[in-house]
């Protein structure tokens, strides 16, 4: 069973490992873990690892993998019963670093839609902002409830060799796989329950308490009367399990585009007993969807109208339009100045050092060292449009080339970090793999960071690509209390 673990790595020449030190053995926070694991053996791992597998298909608990010819194969959700630890002090580090980012990003996003200052006194160069995707023009000047745009936020976090914790990207879109970290934590409970007696660990159960409260909060009629609805683009979209999750968890109606009209400025939900003022919209659909009036106009998920129920303050659209700029990959190897402009902070939490294609120098050595490289689509997510240079093919680096010639904008370049490694099991082996983590910030009355996230696994041996959409994993997080 701990066949994949006998070969200890050098110092300096491995990824970091999240579970054990250089000389293989395990960190403190993980002995009682460690040794709960051998006491149990193969036996009882394997059945609790099938009763989990088994937990999460009686639920209906799933997820849509695209293949190359964008049809979806809807697939139990991938869960590795062995958890991720952290503890309090790391947590407490990371809490701060995603406030400070959010709170910048934020009052980015204000500056960006109003006087424009970061632009007007050179941080930002015009072209990167008004040449964005996601900068929306019918978003100028509008005043969102409470001046927040980026409520519902989760930032991409790695570590690098030495452990250090990494920004990777930050989504202020429609962030999802919030409802899989619940549903991580609730098949952990119920099949290792054993597990939990050895640790404090910190709640992620009352997000959508969480969630509905920051909602209540930007009602325009006051909290108590407000209607809410999740707005999904239906049945075949990748997370439509995480909106039916979180509606019902909420208590709040689904609707679709077609179940929602304007009249008068005001939004209605169409119901048996006639119409129902809607007074905040949890919309799951992209911003060139949300409304035919203002983006495509052959969008038949959004709502025609939505956008002036919005500029008149009849309605609060969670996250709002044009957040997606702040997210734009371009623009987030300017956030560690943006918190610097804003705030007149030091950044908590550090990049990953980027290139912009834009620059000539950068372009031309990004294109000369492409193998060493992951280069990205600037409006992209979910690991779509991404070159992975060490796993690519010479007709893989050539595409890209010729792509990022054509329009530098579109693309930024990284060097390769080598994610940390994470114990898991799988098929009977303890086996290391690569994972990231996505913590879910909420933006309402307060800011309040969910105390765990996301963690994401590469299910492949060797592989650094760990979305769930291209076939990656997933576990629980702990987050231990003092």
């Amino acid at each position: 069973m701990f066949a994949g673990l006998q070969s200890p790595a050098p110092a300096r020449a491995m990824p970091y490992h999240e579970f054990y030190l250089d000389d293989f053995q395990p960190r403190d926070h993980y002995r009682p873990l460690w040794e709960h694991i051998r006491r149990a053996g193969q036996n009882l791992l394997a059945e609790k690892a099938r009763d989990a597998h088994l937990a999460l298909h009686t639920e209906g608990v799933t997820f849509t993998v695209y293949n190359d010819s964008e049809e979806g194969i809807e697939r139990v959700w991938p869960f590795d019963l062995l958890p991720r630890i952290i503890p309090a002090r790391e947590w407490d580090l990371l809490e701060a670093g995603l406030r400070q980012r959010i709170r910048a990003l934020n009052l980015f996003l204000k500056d960006i839609y109003h006087g424009q200052r970061i632009i007007k006194d050179g941080v930002i160069p015009a072209e990167l902002i008004y040449k964005g995707k996601d900068f929306q023009r019918h978003v100028l000047d509008v005043d969102p409830p409470h001046d927040i745009y980026t409520h519902i936020s989760g930032v991409d976090l790695i570590r690098d060799i030495e452990g250090r914790y990494l920004v990777l990207e930050d989504n202020l879109r429609t962030p999802s796989g919030v409802s899989y970290m619940i549903e991580n934590r609730i098949v952990e409970r119920r099949i290792l329950p054993e597990f939990f007696a050895h640790y404090r660990v910190r709640r992620v159960e009352h997000y959508p308490d969480l969630l509905l409260k920051a909602l209540r909060h930007l009602s325009p009629r006051g909290a108590d009367a407000a209607e809410i609805v999740v707005l999904t683009p239906g049945i075949y979209n990748s997370a439509y399990f995480e909106h039916t999750f979180l509606a019902k968890e909420m208590g709040v109606e689904l609707a679709e585009g077609r179940d929602l009209v304007v009249k008068n400025n005001v939004v209605h939900l169409k119901t048996t007993r006639g119409l129902k003022r809607v007074d905040v919209v949890y919309r799951r659909v992209d911003d060139e969807f949300l409304d035919p009036l203002c983006f495509r106009a052959d969008s038949a998920l959004g709502v025609a109208g939505i956008m002036n129920a919005w500029r008149a303050g009849n309605v609060a659209l969670v996250n709002a339009p044009g957040a997606g700029i702040a997210d734009d990959k371009a623009v987030y190897a300017y956030v560690p100045e943006i918190i610097r402009y804003y705030l007149g902070e030091t950044p908590i939490l550090a990049n990953v050092p980027t290139y912009q294609m834009t620059d000539p120098h950068d372009r031309e050595l990004v294109l000369s060292q492409l193998e060493g490289m992951v280069v990205k689509a600037v409006a992209e997510s979910g690991g779509y449009g991404m070159l992975m240079g060490p796993a690519s093919t010479p007709e893989q680096r050539r595409d890209f080339t010729r792509r990022i010639n054509e329009d530098p904008r579109n693309y930024i370049a990284q060097p390769v970090v080598p994610l940390s490694r994470h114990v898991c099991y799988l098929d009977g082996e303890l086996e290391s793999r690569h994972l990231d983590l996505r913590p879910f910030i909420i933006y309402g009355e307060d800011i309040d960071v969910v105390p765990g996230g996301l963690t994401r696994v590469a299910m492949t041996k060797g592989s650094l690509v760990v979305n769930s959409s291209q076939g990656g994993g997933s576990k629980d997080t702990w987050v231990l209390a003092d």
